[in-house]
């Protein structure tokens, strides 16, 4: 079923997509919607306020080589204090179905199916588990 949907939303876009089907004009849109999330989340911390950001360098623990994974990844912060407000929810979530439009005609140009990449992605990273550090 999922796969399914991946392919819809693709053949979705591909049929919706007018303007833009130049690969610089793709290029360019994904890197837009990109500042575009950026800019709705600096915005959820700086206009609205429902989010905060509290950044810090990293500490590394000291018994790093004996913790396990779920361990390792609680002793790192995100430095992200509160929640999305629903109204910024709502701007962050557009803009990143935005992006995945954008993304999916790049993936339509190229000839390459977004769910069959995704797969392919998880795969590496049920593979090799905490050695996909990135």
């Amino acid at each position: 079923m999922k796969d399914v949907i991946f392919d819809d939303f693709q053949n979705s876009v591909n049929e919706s997509l007018l303007r833009h089907r130049s690969v610089l004009d793709i290029l360019s849109k994904l890197q837009e919607s990109e500042a575009r999330i950026n800019r709705a989340v600096a915005k959820s911390v700086t206009r609205c306020g429902c989010m905060q950001i509290d950044a810090s360098k990293h500490k590394m623990p000291e018994d790093y080589d004996d913790l396990d994974m779920a361990a390792l990844k609680d002793s790192f912060q995100t430095h992200v204090k509160g929640e999305l407000c629903d109204n910024c929810r709502d701007v962050v979530e557009r803009e990143i179905g935005n992006h995945l439009f954008y993304l999916a005609s790049l993936c339509n140009l190229m000839d390459i199916n977004l769910y069959d990449t995704f797969l392919k992605e998880y795969d590496r990273i049920d593979t090799l588990g905490k050695f996909t550090f990135r």
